[in-house]
């Protein structure tokens, strides 16, 4: 079966809403011959003649008169469909973004974001779910509006990225600890007992490759999933987390922080996106949101020496 063409519809709207071939020309900015050749297609696919002589007039048919209101209301739903997106309303905006997040971001930035949000736009939702991995599936199958991380060879080439903040690494332990009264050396960073962030019991870490050109190891008591679980580990004890500075901001307050004294690992934490949702103007808000929160947040946790 051959698909009609759907362009008659339009044609077929503006003859039966003027009721004149010369008038719908006009409306449709169409040389005479052209509509009589348009209404010409109309009636042999319609099998109708839909409009007929008069007198001087044309008058339509009673097909024609079915299938006026119809037409008009198919043409205003595809005009509707292929203009531009209208204007985004926030305060009557109700919908829910998942958002994947690496651990420690929804502490440190999750309470500045939804203060924004609840702000801007009262009846949107976030859902903050972990990232465990660096896979794009979830972007692209819709189950995730929205990722944070740094990029890395399993992220998906299709996937939209911004730039949210660079960071460092930094070393921490509880106040009062022996060590936070020593000047921090080489030799005194690998003397303490250190909790390592891994998703593998086997990894021995960045650090580990930071200190060998000084022929230094560090005595690693435990491995965790995430940097939470670290400085929680830190708070309560006196083992040396190395965590990276502005991700984990909140999560330190109180905490000793300190400068590593070796050249410190530095990271991109970028926002990824799936390319079908970049013209959305609901997700392209929320972007906005996320980007200038972390950006207002840019120095206000300073490193202590």
């Amino acid at each position: 079966m051959s698909i009609p063409d759907l362009n008659l519809l339009i044609t077929l709207d503006a003859v039966l809403t003027e009721g004149s071939v010369a008038r719908a020309a006009a409306r449709l900015r169409l040389s005479p011959s052209a509509m009589s050749r348009a209404l010409a297609r109309l009636r042999e696919t319609t099998g109708d003649p839909l409009l007929v002589r008069a007198g001087r007039g044309l008058v339509p048919t009673p097909r024609a008169l079915e299938l006026r209101e119809q037409v008009s209301q198919l043409v205003q739903d595809a005009q509707a469909v292929l203009r531009p997106a209208s204007k985004l309303n926030l305060a009557q905006l109700k919908q829910t973004f998942t958002l994947r997040t690496s651990d420690g971001f929804v502490e440190n930035f999750g309470p500045a974001l939804i203060a924004r949000v609840g702000t801007e736009a009262p009846g949107v939702r976030l859902c903050f779910i972990p990232k465990l991995n660096k896979d794009s599936n979830m972007l692209r199958d819709g189950s995730v509006d929205l990722e944070t991380g740094v990029i890395g060879d399993a992220t998906s080439p299709e996937v939209c990225t911004r730039a949210l903040f660079r960071d460092r690494f930094i070393g921490v332990m509880r106040q009062g600890h022996a060590l936070s009264q020593l000047a921090m050396t080489l030799a005194v960073y690998a003397s303490g007992q250190h909790v390592l962030v891994s998703r593998s019991s086997q990894s021995k870490g960045p650090m580990a490759d930071a200190l060998k050109p000084y022929g230094l190891e560090r005595d690693v008591l435990t491995t965790v999933g995430g940097f939470s679980a670290a400085l929680a580990l830190a708070r309560a004890s006196d083992l040396i987390a190395t965590v990276p500075e502005r991700h984990t901001g909140n999560l330190r307050a109180g905490m000793h922080s300190f400068e590593l004294p070796f050249p410190s690992l530095e990271i991109t934490v970028s926002m990824l996106w799936h390319p079908r949702m970049d013209a959305d103007p609901a997700h392209r808000w929320l972007r906005n949101c996320l980007w200038e929160v972390c950006a207002g947040q840019l120095g206000d946790h300073e490193t202590e020496a």
